[in-house]
């Protein structure tokens, strides 16, 4: 990594020229002492996040057992070992000879205590229509549910598939299937029948839960067409749970579908909650690949939950009584770690069906304003979204109760991390910078409330993950650019990919046993700060040069008409690859050949002359999932008129097809 082959001195000096933006952000002595982080530190003698680090990194198990002591998380019988390396660090067990069930540690503890009456649930459609749980309240409509999934014939270890929009139900579904030790399979609300099947065959889901549809730019959105069609290609599916949202007449199958309502009163009285094996599945979560099946990653009760819970306390500061709102959706890791992480946390959990500019700019201002919202977090890609409207949207909404900004998803530029920090934290909020993935659990690397800040970067690795930024022969580096790793163990690993253990190893060990290569461009500066250039698979290789697309993007959005940028590879006989630029302009912005060159000289200013893109095209918008990631895939294969790959987490067609008719773009 640290040679120009491997990674290029263009990259190294983007990445560096990031590290150079100043400290923006740091905590004040009481948040020090107040916060969970901090007072974690305290309890166990320890100076600051790096010397923790240092020590879980060499004793994971005693991490991992302060931590669930620490953080109050309730285990239903005691376990006599943290830590079983048996089978390798590849499959770790943990917590054995212990019980424990999240819908347990999360919902009967605090229905019980003294947060039994505090905000479990708090939601919002798109239409206005709200609906608020207690622990109390939300810990009943689960046991409801939770009964009633065994009384149409829902046993431990079966599979139950979501395909619900951020709806109340989606959170009790959630719970109520761990309750009886059955697997979640939750799927974008976004899915087309043959992307939702695909997932319920591979799962053998017995019960697909679903809506009659949902609210979306005020448009009703029809689900249950999409989900008898899903049923119909996944022969194992022997039952249809239908919530009504909208109200509208649907198809029905007498004897296969059921009411919402219905599998409530089924389950009038509730559902004791059992006792479970603490790596007893809770859920399989399917990430997208270029080829071939989706990857089902396998998660445990006493992993996924917890690896969530952790990251929510040490990294964000959430308290009990807080209230947590991530814009994402329930088929993106975002959905699960939010439902399952506060309440562990006696936290609560809010919930939007809409998107972030309808009916107007300040949509989402509206709602952490309303509900008291204390921890809002969202994606890069959303806040440019929203930086065009201004300050006005936001000014609009007072915003006491929030404590704490999160992002995810993909790199920051510096432009809108300092407008979402300035704008919407008014310069008094730290920005949580967090990256990790499906596999994982939640983070990798994030910001922490008891560390100061830089623009656009992470403070380090989350305590308990044991991360480096290596060269190509697997040698720790810094101040070079290098490929994320992880050297040791925890407890939110998958327990493998769903019936395919092989791809597991071959996609996280083959290249150095027991080392779990992510597949991320990383970068260490001088003062400790940690960056993420992008996916290594994403790279563009131009004459021996590699680049990741999120340094040119970032170049491209530094110019005052380009709102967004997407940058991929293109085959190149002589250089091997060029670099093509779909570009998405502001308003008022003339696209045309000179526009294009001024960009291109723009690249080559930033990036070095040999990374000039060769290709500047103009698009109305790019494919992005709904949680705004761009998926750079897609537009590079529709743009070259290839065979599209796995589309299931597409949010815009439209897109795909600008991409198509886009001919010979400007500047070619």
């Amino acid at each position: 990594m640290a040679s120009e082959e491997r990674t290029g001195s263009d990259m190294r000096d983007d990445a560096q020229s990031f590290a150079h933006l100043e400290i923006a952000w740091r905590p004040d002595e009481a948040l020090r002492q107040e916060s969970v982080l901090g007072r974690f530190l305290a309890a166990e003698g320890l100076k600051d996040v790096a010397e923790l680090g240092e020590r879980a990194a060499q004793d994971p198990a005693w991490f991992w057992d302060r931590t669930v002591k620490s953080l109050g998380i309730a285990f239903q019988a005691p376990y006599s070992q943290v830590l079983d390396l048996s089978r390798g660090r590849e499959f770790p067990r943990w917590f054995r000879g212990g019980s424990f069930n999240v819908a347990h540690a999360a919902l009967d503890v605090h229905a019980q205590g003294p947060l039994a009456g505090s905000v479990a649930l708090d939601w919002e459609g798109e239409d206005g229509a709200t609906r608020r749980l207690t622990f109390r309240e939300l810990q009943g409509e689960v046991d409801g549910i939770a009964l009633g999934l065994t009384r149409i014939g829902i046993r431990q270890g079966d599979a139950i598939g979501v395909y619900l929009p951020m709806l109340p139900e989606t959170m009790i579904i959630a719970y109520a299937a761990a309750k009886v030790g059955a697997i979640l399979v939750p799927t974008f609300s976004g899915y087309g029948a043959e992307a939702v099947a695909t997932r319920l065959r591979d799962a053998g889901a017995k019960l697909l839960v679903t809506a009659d549809g949902f609210w979306r730019r005020g448009r009703q959105i029809p689900m249950k067409e999409t989900a008898d069609e899903a049923a119909r290609l996944a022969p194992s599916v022997e039952h249809v749970a239908m919530v009504r949202r909208l109200g509208r007449d649907v198809p029905w199958q007498a004897g296969r579908d059921v009411e919402w309502t219905e599998l409530a009163e089924l389950g009038r009285g509730g559902l004791p909650t059992p006792l479970l094996d603490p790596e007893t599945t809770v859920m399989i979560i399917y990430t997208s690949g270029t080829t071939g099946r989706p990857k089902g990653a396998v998660h445990a009760h006493c992993g996924f939950p917890i690896k969530a819970a952790q990251d929510l306390g040490h990294a964000f500061d959430l308290r009990p009584g807080d209230l947590l709102f991530w814009y994402t959706d329930m088929g993106w890791m975002m959905g699960p770690w939010s439902i399952y992480g506060a309440p562990l946390l006696g936290a609560g959990v809010m919930l939007f069906e809409g998107t972030p500019d309808y009916p107007g700019p300040d949509r989402l201002w509206q709602i952490i304003s309303d509900h008291r919202v204390t921890h809002f977090g969202i994606s890069p890609t959303a806040v440019r979204s929203l930086m065009p409207h201004g300050q006005e949207p936001v000014r609009r909404w007072p915003m006491p109760a929030l404590r704490v900004l999160g992002s995810s998803g993909e790199p920051w530029n510096p432009d809108p991390w300092r407008w979402f920090f300035e704008t919407v934290g008014q310069g008094r909020l730290p920005i949580i910078n967090y990256s990790g993935g499906t596999e994982i659990s939640g983070g990798i690397v994030g910001c922490f409330p008891t560390e100061p800040i830089k623009p656009c970067s992470f403070r380090g690795p989350i305590p308990g993950i044991s991360a480096d930024v290596v060269d190509d022969k697997g040698a720790s580096v810094r101040g070079e650019v290098g490929e994320l790793v992880l050297r040791s163990v925890w407890p939110g690993m998958t327990r493998g990919f769903w019936q395919d253990d092989a791809r597991y190893l071959e996609t996280y060990f083959a290249r150095i046993p027991g080392v779990w290569y992510h597949g991320d461009w990383a970068y260490v500066d001088e003062d400790g700060f940690w960056y993420i250039l992008g996916r290594s698979d994403d790279t563009i290789k131009v004459a021996g040069k590699r680049v990741g697309p999120a340094e040119v993007e970032s170049a491209l959005v530094g110019d005052p008409d380009v709102k967004e940028a997407a940058a991929v590879g293109l085959p190149d006989p002589v250089k091997g690859e060029k670099i093509a630029c779909f570009c998405v302009l502001r308003e008022g912005a003339e696209p045309g050949q000179a526009l294009a060159e001024r960009l291109k000289l723009r690249v080559a200013g930033v990036l070095g002359k040999s990374l000039r893109p060769s290709t500047i095209a103009f698009v109305a918008e790019l494919p992005h999932t709904r949680n705004g990631k761009i998926l750079r895939r897609l537009a590079r294969e529709a743009y070259l008129g290839l065979e599209l790959g796995d589309q299931s987490a597409l949010e815009n067609p439209a897109a795909i097809d600008e991409l198509r008719r886009a001919g010979t773009p400007a500047g070619e």
